[in-house]
């Protein structure tokens, strides 16, 4: 049984950071996409981080130079690095993963639609 622990939430001024972490059990990163998602009030659910079953990561372009995400694959964590936090990165971030190798890049784009396991969520507040 897949399950996703997200932490690291929480409030920053404009320019911080915070790190998120995603702790995940019943799956092996080898065999899974992973990724990052968030949605802020009244908009759709966007992806912000992919990282696919061979390791290699593609971001948003709104948060690429700013986020970083890694993994820790003895310890099955996935981690974001959020810097220079802008008031628009406001949303609650979850952590996702996906066993279909084929389809799971084409559904980070639409927001992970198809995608089969989630996290809780973390909520990141950068205010205005």
């Amino acid at each position: 049984q897949v399950q996703l622990v997200e932490s690291g939430g929480g409030s920053v001024q404009t320019g911080g950071s915070l790190r998120l972490s995603c702790a995940a059990s019943g799956l092996t990163f080898s065999s899974y996409c992973m990724g990052w998602f968030r949605q802020a009030p009244g908009k759709e659910r966007e992806g912000v981080v992919l990282v696919l079953s061979d390791g290699s990561i593609r971001y948003r372009p709104s948060v690429k130079g700013r986020f970083i995400a890694s993994q820790d694959n003895v310890n099955r964590t996935l981690y974001l690095q959020m810097n220079t936090l802008q008031p628009e990165d406001t949303a609650t971030y979850y952590c996702a993963a996906e066993s279909n190798g084929v389809s799971c890049a084409t559904d980070f784009f639409v927001g992970g639609r198809h995608w089969n396991y989630w996290g809780q969520g973390t909520q990141v507040t950068v205010p205005s």
